[in-house]
């Protein structure tokens, strides 16, 4: 007689894990006090843990490597000890697609947590004259649900570890040359400089401050000196307007701030960004006023999605400089990127340049965002985790449809 196993839940899947066998803890995203602790606690003297802590940074973010056997100044003996009791292996990729205008998306697929079951989130890198921006995901899902958003029609799963928020810029070097080649000598000198990610966003799935211990961590490790070396100047956390946490943002991070903002009254913010109800437009600006640093080198910049007669007025423009006056800013215009089920439209060009026109002359910056990588839904507002994609072929034609209707 068959025997079917039901497999659905997490506590059967659980019954049939190994005994003794637990998960391998990442090495990736933790502190280096974690990582000392870690290695100390599998027997590595204590008169050694900083330095083995100072290789292990080295070779994780600066060589960028993902197995303990590429750590050739580390013995075979401590190679093997760290190797059975810890990981640095990177998540799956389950999809990768190139845009026509150069524009790349990974879907990645991290292991379960305990009982639970994997998980997916997508990752998209824009190369730009002289630049490449990371659009990096910070929860599987969102609580938010912003009308305009996709991204907000999947319901929230988990926050992401700092581990994982790091390993999305991990791969994003590894599949674009980011990292020396393996066979490049131990203690020679690694240029930073052209690399192809020069800058990251926290702009992808989920709102990076309702994950903010994770965010933090992950960030301060990515802008350390003797690792992966980025900027702070060149990190942007956007925001929907956590207020609480855009205060420990600018004191404990200290990276630029970006706000989706979307409107310029409260009752029409109450319903493109539901948060605008608990935290309504005059105290997500005076956080905004508040920010450490605040000048016209260090603006906060301001996303204003343009959606055709909801937001794109010319009373909203008049309405959108007073409202920023004395804040240093620069209002980035957003044309609207269509889904499937959406209900607005993006506002038409002419009206988009006549608004950008009118914030120009007001004295802030105002450039319009070009559309990048519609045709394979990577655009902002669009990412949305395969977990609740649609139909592969329902898709495809839909992309097919969507390059055929933007050109170029």
């Amino acid at each position: 007689m068959a025997l079917t196993l039901d497999m659905t839940t997490p506590q059967a899947r659980d019954q049939l894990r190994p005994a003794g066998l637990a998960e391998k803890k990442s090495l990736i995203g933790l502190t280096r006090d974690e990582m000392g602790a870690a290695l100390a606690e599998i027997g590595v003297p204590e008169r050694q843990v900083r330095m083995r802590v100072r290789q292990l940074w080295h070779w994780l973010y600066v060589r960028g490597v993902s197995e303990f056997s590429q750590m050739f100044n580390i013995s075979k003996e401590l190679r093997a000890a760290l190797d059975s009791h810890f990981t640095i292996t990177r998540p799956e990729i389950v999809e990768e697609q190139i845009s026509q205008d150069g524009t790349r998306k990974w879907l990645l697929r991290f292991p379960p947590r305990g009982a639970g079951r994997p998980v997916d989130v997508e990752t998209v890198y824009i190369p730009e004259e002289g630049r490449g921006t990371l659009c990096i995901s910070s929860q599987v899902g969102c609580t938010l649900t912003c009308t305009f958003c996709h991204t907000g029609t999947q319901k929230m799963v988990r926050n992401l570890k700092a581990g994982e928020i790091l390993d999305q810029l991990l791969i994003a070097r590894d599949r674009l040359g980011d990292f020396p080649d393996h066979d490049t000598p131990d203690g020679a000198i690694v240029p930073a400089e052209g690399r192809k990610v020069t800058n990251i966003v926290m702009m992808g799935m989920g709102e990076p401050l309702y994950n903010f211990e994770n965010v933090k961590q992950a960030l301060l490790v990515a802008s350390d000196g003797d690792g992966l070396s980025l900027s702070k100047r060149r990190i942007t956390l956007s925001t929907s307007g956590v207020v609480p946490e855009i205060y420990r943002t600018g004191e404990e991070i200290g990276v630029m701030l970006a706000i989706s903002l979307h409107a310029v009254r409260d009752e029409l913010r109450n319903e493109l960004v539901p948060i605008n109800k608990k935290y309504p437009l005059e105290k997500l600006l005076q956080a905004c006023r508040d920010y450490p640093g605040l000048s016209n080198a260090r603006r906060i910049t301001f996303e204003y999605v343009m959606l055709k007669g909801v937001n794109d007025s010319m009373d909203d423009a008049r309405e959108l400089v007073n409202l920023l006056r004395g804040i240093p800013a620069k209002i980035n215009l957003i044309p609207f990127n269509p889904w499937p089920g959406s209900n607005y439209e993006c506002s038409d060009w002419d009206q988009i340049e006549k608004f950008a026109d009118y914030v120009n002359r007001a004295g802030y910056a105002s450039p319009i965002r070009t559309p990048r990588g519609r045709d394979i839904f990577a655009a902002c507002g669009q990412l949305k985790s395969a977990s609740e994609r649609m139909k592969k072929s329902d898709r495809l034609a839909l992309e097919a449809m969507m390059i055929a209707g933007h050109g170029e």
